[in-house]
């Protein structure tokens, strides 16, 4: 079985809006005020994983401030992924949080009257919605691109509660602290997931662009902790890495902590999967890499 645990989808509706987002949603427009950033349907995501060979795909949401937006791409990712027959699983965007900082002040709402596009004033009962709808994760999270703190904030405790209660995983765009710059590069810092990690024991992480870096910080024991229920994906790694960046990953963390991903339509899949069977690898770590580790945490 070969995953990709990293592809970006957008409603037609969404794409054909692209300038009026551009003005009006900032971390959108960071990489989509580019007119060779391509977006990507959902049909076209399973057109791609046929001619390459791919056997599922994680479709990844954005980092919308506006709530109306949330709803209207949560709903066409989870109904994309309803009708792909299992073969495209859905990650959704955070609703916004609703308390004061400084704690979770989320009280629960009925819960009955709820769609997964719906609107309601509570986003526990939003999460609860998507997660009865099918979602299998929530990204691609972008906190500080929101302004918003990980490690400290009422959407991270939310993060936490969504994950633990539903079984979410957490995809994060992680950002290399040093290298060259490049639009849609800030995203997280890899200290705030690093903190964020240590206190939400259990929660399933996956740093997006091989964590930023984070693994080579495993090599403390502390972080190495912290960092037990988080994985890796390889999307867009070529753009920042040379080929040997898989074999120290593997030195760091294993094989089994390595997720393939693609970041289509930025990258093709099959050209990301090229990259990866070409990078010296085992079959044992490929077969990992290339999918059984994602078999195993989405029990697919």
């Amino acid at each position: 079985m070969i995953v990709d645990a990293h592809a970006h989808v957008f409603p037609p509706a969404v794409r054909e809006r692209r300038e009026a987002l551009i003005a009006s949603e900032p971390a959108f427009a960071e990489i989509y005020r580019n007119a060779r950033a391509a977006m990507a349907t959902a049909g076209e995501v399973l057109a791609s994983m046929d001619e390459a060979g791919v056997d599922r795909t994680v479709i990844v949401n954005f980092a919308w401030r506006d709530e109306a937006l949330v709803d209207e791409t949560n709903a066409y990712i989870l109904d994309a992924a309803s009708r792909s027959g299992g073969r495209l699983l859905p990650f959704v965007a955070m609703p916004p949080a609703r308390g004061g900082h400084g704690g979770p002040q989320f009280e629960d709402a009925p819960q009955t009257g709820h769609t997964a596009g719906g609107r309601s004033g509570d986003p526990r009962a939003k999460i609860r919605a998507l997660a009865a709808a099918g979602a299998r994760g929530i990204g691609e999270l972008r906190p500080e691109s929101l302004g918003w703190d990980l490690a400290d904030s009422d959407e991270g405790d939310l993060l936490a509660w969504a994950a633990s209660a539903y079984d979410l995983a957490l995809l994060f765009h992680v950002s290399e602290p040093v290298g060259h710059p490049y639009a849609g590069k800030q995203g997280l810092r890899i200290e705030a997931l690093a903190s964020f990690a240590a206190t939400a024991a259990g929660v399933t992480i996956i740093a997006a662009h091989w964590g930023g870096g984070l693994p080579f910080y495993t090599l403390m024991p502390e972080v190495r902790e912290a960092l037990a229920t988080t994985w890796f994906d390889t999307a867009a790694g070529h753009l920042l890495y040379d080929a040997a960046i898989y074999r120290r990953a593997i030195d760091l963390v294993g094989a089994g902590r390595i997720l393939f991903g693609s970041d289509f339509p930025l990258v093709s899949q099959a050209d990301a999967l090229a990259r990866a069977r070409a990078a010296g690898l085992s079959g044992d770590e490929l077969r990992a890499i290339g999918g059984e580790n994602a078999r195993q945490i989405f029990g697919l």
